[in-house]
């Protein structure tokens, strides 16, 4: 670890956590109800502020921000035109669903760069899930039929809608509703069906017209997609798979919700990554950093599909927090800051500049089985050996964490797939120094355990 001083942005002063931070998260703890997102449960910092990449505690340590909220401060953290936004609309209007101009100037805005050919109709929500069930009511009303299909890996929010599109590791024991099914995902590191990318011919592909034709009434409302698996680890499907999945849609006379609520307004190095990784969608939600902290999310689609009843019923598709004032004028600051700025040229230039750092250290440490990203969307998968690509024991990863959190660095190092999602407007100086601080702790982890 360096000595104090000699970094030029993270600062680590006392111990992590700090005497103020473990105060006050204790006497959090007795309050709160257990189910905090584990990077909080497991940091055990209070934070107290930021500026762009950068957090600081209560104690004073300021740490580079790996995490972004979990894809959600894309402008970073307290940025002038959120703040002004916020405290302009709080100051006029703060509730209602009637039209205001923050919120005209966003869906002009959205309509302007769409992530598809005629997707220029957006209905604004609150949270992910909302959007998601949002879009499986217009699926459902549009074409008719009931049935859903996800993927293994897939995460769509946490309510009762969507619980059949979620991997069952995260539906908490609940059951599934009916008419809802699941079909591999192209993750080709550890293919689900035990196949290698370079002669497989897409067969999760075949599998998944197979389970339609298997498994389901043959009534397909929607296939339910991301474009890059967020929540299962930053997985990249190769090229061609989405397009391919798309058309299986068209074939079922099923459409294709492309769920870009983290890939969506340039963390991918595009403005949408759907359209760009071949399959734009019938309808897109998106959601996480358009807020850049404050609750936003929306689905758009075309003119045709919105018109369906009942969805297009007065109040039918509607949110009590959906489009309020105060959220059209945080996305509305937000995206205008994204476009005006072009901050995923950004994303794409740094992003693979840490790529590239990120791979390096594969030459150094073989618990490093594999780096992929795309953007400010990194992954690196940390494996016991590479051949048998076994995930690392959860204590070493867990170990890892602890050690990029007290040398000033905050990133998702705890589980065996690191996903590394920093704020869009990082700095390339401040992603280098959090490679630097992440490489220091891959040496501290290979001293540990060998390597």
């Amino acid at each position: 670890m360096k000595p104090l001083g000699e970094r030029r942005f993270a600062r680590v002063r006392t111990e992590i956590p700090g005497p103020g931070s473990r105060a006050m998260h204790a006497a959090e703890q007795a309050l709160m109800a257990p189910g905090t997102q584990a990077i909080a449960t497991l940091a055990g910092l209070a934070l107290e502020r930021g500026e762009g990449a950068l957090v600081a505690d209560v104690d004073g340590n300021v740490f580079i921000d790996f995490v972004a909220g979990l894809c959600v401060a894309s402008l970073g953290h307290g940025h002038p035109a959120l703040r002004e936004a916020l405290a302009l609309q709080a100051g006029r209007l703060s509730s209602g669903s009637f039209t205001t101009a923050p919120r005209l100037e966003l869906l002009q805005r959205i309509a302007a760069m769409p992530p598809g050919p005629g997707l220029v109709r957006t209905q604004l929500y609150s949270g992910g899930a909302e959007a998601v069930e949002a879009a499986l009511r217009l699926a459902r009303a549009a074409t008719g039929h009931y049935e859903v299909v996800g993927f293994f890996g897939g995460f769509h929010g946490k309510t009762g809608g969507v619980l059949g599109l979620l991997d069952g590791r995260w539906r908490g024991g609940a059951l599934a509703p009916a008419g809802q099914y699941l079909a591999p995902y192209a993750d080709c590191y550890r293919c689900p069906l035990q196949l290698e990318p370079a002669s497989c011919g897409l067969a999760c592909v075949d599998f998944l017209r197979r389970l339609i034709r298997a498994q389901t009434s043959g009534r397909l409302a929607a296939i339910v997609v991301e474009p890059i698996q967020g929540t299962a680890g930053n997985v990249i499907p190769p090229p061609g798979w989405l397009g391919a999945v798309s058309e299986v849609a068209r074939e079922c006379g099923a459409l294709l919700i492309v769920d870009e609520m983290i890939t969506g307004w340039g963390r991918t190095g595009s403005l949408w990554a759907g359209a760009r990784m071949g399959a734009a969608g019938d309808i897109v939600t998106f959601g996480k950093g358009v807020g850049g902290g404050f609750p936003v999310s929306g689905l758009i689609s075309r003119d045709d599909i919105v018109r369906a009843e009942p969805w297009s019923l007065p109040s039918a598709s509607s949110s009590s927090y959906g489009g309020g004032p105060l959220a059209a004028a945080a996305a509305n600051a937000v995206t205008r800051v994204i476009v005006e700025e072009r901050l995923w040229e950004q994303a794409a230039s740094v992003g693979d500049e840490m790529r590239v750092a990120l791979e390096a250290l594969m030459d150094k440490y073989s618990f490093i089985g594999a780096v992929r990203g795309q953007g400010l969307l990194l992954a690196v998968e940390l494996v016991r050996d590479r051949r048998s690509r076994e995930p690392l024991a959860q204590e070493h990863c867990r170990w890892l964490f602890q050690e990029c959190l007290r040398r000033g660095l905050l990133t998702m190092a705890y589980n065996p797939r690191v996903r590394i999602n920093p704020p869009l407007v990082i700095t390339r100086e401040q992603a280098c120094e959090g490679i630097e601080i992440f490489a220091e702790a891959c040496a501290a982890l290979a001293r540990r355990i060998g390597n």
